[in-house]
């Protein structure tokens, strides 16, 4: 029986009462899925899963997503470590708000994170409730953002110039980043959005993947996004979530914005994520 304890913030709760290491009944994913359609962030407590217990339930909760700029672990092609060595000098990956893969065609409905190696003090991963965030807009506010199209692409993190391009990958990075021209690449998304799921209209993306607004010039687009991006990380919207040793993540990519941080210079972190498709 599964035991859920909502973290008393914007979004997010701890799960027990599961063992995700084996075989996943039906009704078990669907009660998962209740849970995470409910508090957009679960953390599965005292799992301990290899590689397969982390496939397998990838497969249960949707299938495997894309991850064009990542490179998996060796042995697997829908694995891939999120990993920073204790003496690496590299900026810290993925510092910025963002919702992962906004920019692709069919972008993911959610992540997984398995902890593999926990740092002893820092690591946290914030998100940030898209639901909450366009709810407390008012009304006049709602309807003009409704109105507009968002234009993502990668081309700031891992196209060959960018954040994460050539010129980064002669760093002292570990992670296995793969910056490539298809980085450039142009879609658009409504900005505000039902999720498909529960209906919830929801700000999708932010600033850094969304690069534009459709039929806006810059002058005009990047104040709006900048404003915006400040109202989407508001505190009162914000979940910080605590990482242990054997434990599972899952989030909702349509419904909540994510960061990573920092505060465990000297030591090693790793995590292992998997990609869950558009449903």
């Amino acid at each position: 029986m599964l035991v859920i304890e909502p973290s008393g913030q914007a979004c997010g709760a701890r799960v027990t009462g599961c063992d995700l290491s084996g075989p996943l009944a039906p009704d078990l994913i669907a009660e998962i899925r209740s849970a995470w359609l409910k508090h957009q962030v679960l953390a599965f407590r005292g799992q301990a899963m290899d590689g397969d217990a982390l496939e397998r339930f990838t497969v249960a909760m949707g299938g495997f997503g894309e991850d064009p700029f990542f490179d998996p672990i060796e042995g697997r092609q829908n694995i891939a470590a999120i990993v920073r060595e204790a003496n690496e000098k590299a900026p810290l990956f993925a510092e910025n708000w963002h919702s992962d893969w906004s920019f692709l065609e069919r972008p993911p409905s959610g992540t997984c994170l398995l902890s593999i190696d926990i740092p002893p003090h820092g690591g946290d991963t914030l998100f940030a409730n898209q639901i909450a965030a366009f709810a407390a807009l008012p009304e006049d506010r709602k309807d003009y953002l409704r109105g507009l199209t968002a234009l993502h692409s990668a081309k700031l993190a891992y196209a060959p110039d960018g954040a994460y391009g050539e010129k980064e990958q002669e760093a002292d990075r570990s992670m296995a980043i793969r910056p490539d021209q298809s980085a450039n690449e142009v879609r658009p998304h409504p900005l505000i959005q039902k999720h498909p799921e529960t209906g919830e209209e929801a700000i999708y993306s932010t600033l850094g993947y969304i690069i534009g607004i459709e039929g806006l010039e810059s002058d005009q687009a990047l104040p709006l996004l900048m404003e915006l991006a400040e109202w989407q990380s508001r505190d009162e919207f914000i979940y910080r979530h605590q990482w242990e040793a054997d434990m599972l993540l899952i989030w909702d990519n349509r419904s909540v914005l994510h960061k990573a941080t920092g505060g465990y210079e000297g030591h090693r972190r790793e995590l292992h994520r998997t990609t869950i498709a558009a449903c």
